[in-house]
């Protein structure tokens, strides 16, 4: 020890090794004091905390009508949110926070069982992913094969085709299918189904929680487990969860897969999982291509283009191989209609439906005879963007996990769970893949483009071919012509529409068959019953159809300027007409 000078009679003394800090020492820092957390951290448990609250208050109000016991344990959660805000906020230590972070995932898994509990019947992928099980038990095909009885509950949705039919046969990879079922075996309904995708998201949120750095694993709650979204579709046992689970570590910093020119036991375990997530969902499918042009350029960017295209084939070979493992025994029975079971949803021309551009000719104009053009710009638009991605890998690579939904927009088929389903991936690569991760990637070499302007005019050029058939199919006249006429009938006040009359005209070169159906908002009723006119609509020819409702009758909707029309729907080509049904 050192002596130091004498104050007021007494000796100070100070370690050797401790710093000689100015001022009092309250003020002074230890060393050993805790690192306080990032404000981004409480933030981050801030938000997922909140994200609890939405439809906590619906799943309570069911509870206590049929299940009070789960109305208690939702009323213990409230507190539990509650503590977790103020935790977020007070806490002095990261591991603190941490522990708060554990806390509020831990109350996200109650609150998402507790709403499984109260809704576990499924709608249509569930009911038809658990009949599937139930083939799969007794050795029978699963594709290929109708099932319409699974569709007479109301609660049961239905995929309703441009050719004026439905389609009640399953298709999806069949992944989700065989893990229900052994669970079908104990539980013989469509629970067994909803009880995989439900277990499977819990399974994700904790597995994509513990990957992500301290900071930002609250944010794997939030868009996982919170907001109220994604435990709806795993509660109706849509595919897509599983898929997104299986896709988890395959994202969570993918350009280390094959570091070294060696996939190693992680490389191979993503491969695997990417396989997996192929044979569970064809939404796998479309960001498969994106992840392995990031991953060539980032790896021939280190070892050069042999090297690189060497993990890319060992990749790629180890999910394919793990793809056709799972598809082998389906294939074998039946490959062609294996094959149309696992396309269906790119080839069963479903009816329009969603919020992306088609709603232009849904919605907003008399319809369009050219639908076909948003498919194709809906694929041009894929391919512009993985274009871009090649030349460009370096600003787009953070984005990757985002850039394949953009297609969907333009899509026939655009609903918004296209889009945030696979959301937790867009958290993934945020919080693991930065910019720099992907400076020395690879980017071809093109001749006479340099400069910002001239790569984003290059940039902005893949995409001109789909900007110019989504035009094409927004901007067409509908092809038909159609004058309606309602017929009513008055019942204890109300009126009902017993039969329309429907003067219609093809103003096209082309033959249509039309089919015709309501729609009072944004869905489409279930087809009317047409006769007195022909199947088929000759070009140029006019005809007069009257055409029914389902059941014989339907009730007028109320209100002074009701919004109800009839729509008349072609599958070759795919057109639409609409026109509004006189009601007063």
């Amino acid at each position: 020890m050192d002596e130091g000078p004498r104050a007021g009679g007494g000796l100070r003394l100070r370690r050797r090794d401790a710093p000689a800090t100015a001022g009092p020492l309250w003020a002074r820092p230890l060393a050993t004091e805790p690192a306080a957390p990032q404000q981004l951290h409480r933030g981050m448990t801030l938000i997922a905390a909140i994200s609890l609250f939405i439809g906590t208050r619906d799943a309570w109000t069911r509870a206590m009508t049929s299940r009070p016991p789960v109305a208690g344990i939702i009323s213990v959660c409230y507190a539990g949110i509650l503590i977790a805000g103020v935790l977020a906020l007070t806490t002095r230590t990261r591991r603190a926070l941490t522990r708060v972070d554990a806390g509020v995932l831990l109350l996200a898994v109650v609150l998402v069982l507790s709403g499984y509990w109260l809704n576990h019947a499924g709608t249509d992928e569930g009911v038809l992913t658990a009949q599937a099980a139930h083939e799969i038990l007794h050795g029978h095909p699963i594709y290929g094969q109708p099932w319409p009885w699974l569709f007479d509950r109301s609660s049961v949705g239905i995929t309703k085709t441009m050719a004026g039919g439905a389609d009640y046969t399953y298709g999806y990879p069949p992944l989700t299918a065989l893990l229900a079922a052994p669970v079908h075996a104990v539980i013989h309904s469509t629970a067994a189904a909803t009880f995989v995708t439900t277990g499977a998201l819990l399974a994700g949120a904790v597995l994509l929680w513990w990957l992500l750095p301290a900071p930002w694993r609250s944010g794997a709650t939030a868009v996982c487990l919170g907001f109220g979204f994604l435990p709806g579709y795993a509660y109706s046992g849509y595919p897509a969860v599983l898929a997104l689970v299986l896709l988890i570590p395959v994202v969570v910093r993918w350009p280390d897969t094959g570091a070294g020119g060696r996939l190693g036991l992680p490389g191979v375990a993503r491969a695997l999982c990417l396989g997996a997530a192929c044979a569970t969902q064809q939404l796998a499918w479309f960001l498969t291509p994106f992840l392995l042009v990031g991953l060539y350029a980032v790896r021939r960017g280190d070892l050069g283009p042999k090297l690189a295209l060497g993990v890319i084939a060992r990749y790629t070979g180890t999910a394919a191989l793990m793809w056709a493992a799972i598809n082998a025994y389906f294939a074998t029975q039946d490959f062609p209609t294996w094959l149309h079971g696992l396309l269906l949803p790119l080839t069963q021309k479903a009816i329009l439906h969603g919020q992306g551009l088609m709603g232009i000719s849904y919605y907003f104009t008399a319809g369009s005879r050219h639908l076909d053009y948003y498919s194709y710009a809906s694929l041009l638009l894929l391919f512009g963007l993985l274009a871009a991605t090649v030349l460009f890998v370096r600003r787009l690579g953070p984005a990757l996990t985002v850039l394949p939904w953009l297609s969907f927009y333009l899509a026939t088929r655009s609903q918004d769970g296209y889009f945030l389903m696979m959301t937790p991936l867009w958290l993934a690569a945020a919080a693991t893949v930065p910019a720099a991760a992907l400076a020395s990637a690879w980017q071809p070499r093109i001749p006479h483009v340099t400069g910002h302007r001239a790569k984003g005019l290059l940039a902005a050029g893949l995409v001109v071919p789909a900007v110019l058939c989504a035009t094409v199919a927004a901007a067409s006249a509908p092809p038909l012509r159609m004058n309606v006429t309602p017929s009513f009938v008055e019942q204890a006040g109300h009126r009902d529409i017993t039969r329309l009359t429907v003067r219609v005209v093809n103003i096209t070169g082309t033959r249509l068959t039309p089919h015709f159906a309501s729609r009072l908002g944004q869905g489409a009723s279930d087809w009317w019953t047409a006769s007195d006119g022909p199947a088929t609509l000759a070009p140029h020819a006019s005809a007069t159809y009257v055409v029914r409702p389902p059941g014989g009758v339907r009730r007028a909707p109320g209100g002074s300027h009701p919004r109800f029309y009839l729509i008349a729907v072609t599958g070759t080509p795919m057109t639409i007409t609409t026109a509004r049904i006189p009601i007063s």
